[in-house]
């Protein structure tokens, strides 16, 4: 038997794809299948962006005297109602996975120490194991920090209503999302960040972030201090070059990033992050024992977690497949989507142009905000360096030209492409016209 710890992304696919292979396998979480991407993460940003860009999209066909009015929402409603979807995502995941051959075992916590195995404290014999324990929020160590108003990603249905000022703990992704979500919904909202906001964006996809959190107060190179408080948060306190600032809150939302969910694992190697070190096959320093997902630190993406559990399925199997990390695409949920990959280039021709406008951009023309395309291709041979995207749809099209990107597709192979029309990026326009730069220069 092959015991499957974890019901997330990486775990679920690991394991149905070994069920599939006629193993016999049991999949234990003690919570339910879906893992964080379903109940605090990628499925609860979808549920509330939604919202919030039905918002925008309404404020902005009123002030064109399109609407007369723009709709009310209710906080407590809205999470209600999402708790139910996830329940029903859920259910179909559920499903999903017993009808691939995998028992499910949820409501009981599977442990590892070194080979053993016990599922809600009974030792198991186990062939092989799979580890796709997850992530947790990182909780920063600081004075105040338990106080009641104060809550993550996993515990952000603890609000009662959408809170007057609401302070964001962090510059990454999430703290982005959220701030765009509640400064929609009526929230004063002040996101702290320790280094540069969104510091690892391509330069012109920050400045599009930038203009879409407009409203938003955003503080960079602010260290957290303490949270003051009585019965509930009330301020936070920072600190900057220009010394400390006590700046009030209703509310504050640790985004503070994520760290491998290792409490139930012991005797096996772990990294400066703890996370459980693996080689490109997800296989940890004890044999027989694979790990997947991001138990295995950064990034923290449900993507790679389905291809790491999928990989270390299939070496299991006796196949021997290598884990690729080269030109991940990656997201960012605001009124567009922001997406983007890079590959390594030693040099590179930028090209830029705002995005045409298209389903869920047309009416964004009066307002210049239809997004913008980037490319950038190697001078030399041609082939994309680096996409980046702000419109409608920008995280399909930057999946695919990424796996272009991974199987060294060059500008020239884009002459004859046809893309669908209407369509709210310009990304093909922009690489046949690179195409057409490089040969006028030869």
């Amino acid at each position: 038997m092959i015991v499957v710890i974890g019901g997330g992304p990486a775990g679920r696919l690991g394991a149905m794809r070994l069920a599939r292979a006629g193993r016999e396998v049991t999949l234990v979480d003690r919570g339910g299948v879906g893992g964080q991407c379903l109940h605090h993460g990628c499925m609860v940003i979808c549920a509330l962006s939604d919202v919030a860009r039905t918002l925008t999209y309404a404020r902005s066909m009123k002030d064109l005297g399109i609407l007369d009015t723009v709709p009310r929402v209710s906080f407590p409603v809205m999470m209600a109602e999402l708790r139910k979807v996830q329940g029903q995502i859920e259910a179909v995941l559920d499903d999903e996975t017993r009808e691939a051959g995998v028992t499910v075992c949820t409501g009981r916590e599977g442990r590892l120490d070194g080979r053993r195995v016990s599922i809600g404290g009974e030792e198991v014999q186990a062939d092989a194991v799979l580890l796709a324990t997850g992530s947790r929020p990182v909780i920063p160590e600081v004075k105040g920090v338990d106080l009641p108003g104060i809550v993550t990603a996993h515990t952000l249905g603890n609000l009662p209503d959408v809170p007057g000022r609401l302070a964001i703990i962090g510059g990454g992704v999430m703290g982005a999302e959220y701030a765009h979500i509640f400064h929609t919904l009526g929230s004063e909202v002040h996101l702290f960040a320790r280094s540069g906001f969104l510091r690892e964006l391509d330069p012109r996809l920050r400045e599009e972030a930038l203009r879409e959190l407009r409203g938003v107060h955003v503080h960079e190179h602010r260290t957290l201090v303490r949270f003051h408080g009585g019965k509930a948060v009330e301020s936070v306190v920072t600190e900057g070059k220009d010394g400390g600032t006590e700046t009030g809150a209703d509310a504050v939302l640790l985004a503070t990033g994520l760290a491998p969910n290792t409490g139930a694992i012991r005797g096996l190697d772990l990294g400066p992050l703890g996370e459980v070190v693996v080689d490109d096959r997800m296989q940890t320093s004890v044999p027989e024992v694979f790990a997947a997902g991001d138990v295995t630190g950064p990034p923290y993406l449900t993507p790679v977690a389905r291809m790491e559990g999928m990989v270390a399925a299939d070496n299991m199997l006796g196949k021997d497949r290598r884990m690729d990390y080269r030109c991940i695409p990656q997201s960012l949920t605001l009124s567009h989507e922001l997406a983007w990959c890079r590959r390594d280039c030693d040099g590179h021709v930028s090209l830029g142009a705002p995005a045409p406008a298209g389903p869920g951009s047309f009416w964004s023309v009066p307002a210049g905000a239809t997004g913008f395309t980037k490319v950038e291709v190697d001078p030399e041979d041609g082939h994309l360096c680096s996409i980046a995207a702000a419109a409608p749809g920008a995280s399909i099209l930057v999946s695919y030209l990424a796996f272009l990107m991974r199987e060294g597709y060059s500008a020239e192979d884009f002459r004859d492409f046809l893309e669908v029309h209407p369509s709210t990026d310009g990304a093909f326009s922009l690489i046949r016209f690179a195409d057409e730069w490089l040969r006028s220069r030869k």
